[in-house]
């Protein structure tokens, strides 16, 4: 279980938004405001891509956050760049801008502990604040995809929990009320809004 504690460091080879095949190191790459890091089974397949062209749509979003976005598979970095460089109409991912990190070896998907006896990474999301510090981390079986607007949706509340010390009740966006972090503070939380949870 990795939430509270500091995401394992690695270098690897990674295919960046440019194309260019680069050694990339996580911690050098933490962005201003958070990471989100996120691994997905392999190259080619059928869920994978509707995941990481979900993340590339969204990525001014999470730019304008502060947030970097970074997927890792057990793929090569080759695999990568023939995956970027093949159009969405054809299979490929086309363009997308973001890196994608090749854990050929599978260390770093041993590291983050979502490796699974078929040498596959699960579909594992790791939500990074600014220092390295995983705050949130959601992990699916390779079947079920992920919802990329529910990671948002994390960054906006793990930020405002940075800004302003308050925490974030179920369901919480930025138009809704966060609760002061005492019981009074809960209380008053519940006594109005309770019936729209």
């Amino acid at each position: 279980m990795l939430v509270t504690k500091k995401a394992p460091d690695f270098t690897a080879t990674a295919v960046l938004g440019n194309n260019e095949m680069s050694n990339f190191n996580l911690y050098e790459n933490l962005g201003e405001k958070g990471t989100v890091l996120f691994f997905y089974p392999l190259d080619f397949t059928f869920v994978c891509p509707t995941e990481i062209l979900a993340f590339d749509h969204r990525l001014e979003e999470f730019k304008k956050r502060g947030v970097n976005v970074i997927g890792v598979s057990v793929d090569s970095q080759f695999s990568h760049f023939a995956w970027k460089t093949t159009p969405v109409e054809k299979g490929g991912i086309g363009n997308i801008q973001y890196p994608l990190v090749a854990d050929l070896n599978k260390s770093i998907a041993k590291d983050y502990d979502v490796l699974i006896d078929a040498g596959l990474a699960l579909r594992a999301s790791f939500l990074l604040d600014k220092d390295g510090t995983v705050r949130h981390a959601v992990i699916n079986d390779t079947a079920l995809g992920r919802n990329i607007d529910e990671m948002l949706r994390m960054v906006d509340a793990m930020q405002y929990a940075n800004q302003y010390g308050e925490v974030c009740p179920a369901g919480w966006d930025k138009s809704k009320p966060a609760i002061k972090a005492t019981m009074d503070g809960v209380a008053d939380y519940l006594a109005n809004n309770s019936e729209k949870l």
